[in-house]
């Protein structure tokens, strides 16, 4: 992974915008975190496929089991893709790991829940995802010559060639997809998610692995000092809570952003 401070505004919004559409971001409110699901962070250090399919097996029976009672504005998932999907918006501790294909958006992730009293960098990470899944793709079909998906053929069927050709197997390699059927917050959000193919392994392991070292992978730190002049770019631009949420969830969060300010 590359890392490059920006130093400026003028050099945030240069460096971000002259990246090829193929790259996928992500914001973070502390440059010294790592690359790290939820379920990841909730774990912790016992990290294997058993403790991952215990968690995960009952948060989605959970979820499943409850989830008509609360939701009126998304259809049922049809997939376990897209059920991961819609838990990962809901709060519910997944291997996903968000990006998305605006690095605005991501600047927004950035400082949602930044503490301007910390002082602390802010940090963007892009990534070539053509060229990951490229890599990825190649990793698979030395494993299983029958694997003759492409790189343009599985972005027409994620569901299914998750279902079949990464969920059941134990690739050391990283896996960037979204489900077919979107919920309302990943198409507000332009989102995808990256996510381990061997559970056992953590994300930024297999990411940080010889086999992604040619990829265009890098990690921007945003200094401090940019804080209110990345608040006041999305601000122009109408990217908020308000508008990443859409309901009073959103409204709420833009309200205690903005508090923050002049806090």
């Amino acid at each position: 992974m590359n890392v490059k401070t920006l130093s400026t505004i003028d050099e945030v919004i240069k460096t971000l915008c002259d990246l090829s559409s193929s790259h996928i971001f992500r914001g973070h409110a502390n440059s010294t975190w790592e690359l790290e699901s939820t379920l990841e962070r909730l774990i912790g250090g016992v990290w294997d496929n058993a403790m991952v399919d215990k968690f995960e097996v009952f948060s989605l029976q959970k979820f499943q089991s409850k989830y008509h009672l609360y939701d009126h504005e998304n259809i049922e998932p049809e997939s376990k893709l897209a059920w991961l999907s819609l838990m990962q918006h809901y709060g519910v501790p997944t291997r996903l790991l968000d990006f998305t294909e605006s690095p605005f958006v991501a600047i927004y992730f950035a400082i949602e829940f930044y503490d301007p009293k910390s002082k602390n960098d802010l940090a963007i990470f892009s990534l070539n995802y053509t060229e990951l899944m490229k890599k990825s793709v190649e990793c698979i079909r030395k494993e299983d010559v029958s694997f003759c998906e492409t790189p343009q053929s599985i972005s027409l069927k994620q569901d299914v060639v998750f279902t079949e050709s990464i969920e059941p197997f134990e690739y050391d390699i990283v896996w960037v997809t979204e489900p077919n059927q979107l919920n309302i917050r990943l198409d507000r959000q332009s989102g995808s998610f990256l996510l381990s193919g061997n559970k056992g392994v953590k994300i930024n392991d297999i990411l940080n692995s010889s086999i992604y070292s040619e990829c265009n992978f890098t990690k921007y730190i945003l200094p401090c000092s940019l804080y209110e002049q990345l608040y006041a770019l999305l601000r122009k631009m109408n990217i908020n809570s308000k508008s990443i949420y859409g309901d009073l969830q959103g409204l709420g969060r833009a309200l205690k952003m903005e508090m923050s300010m002049y806090a």
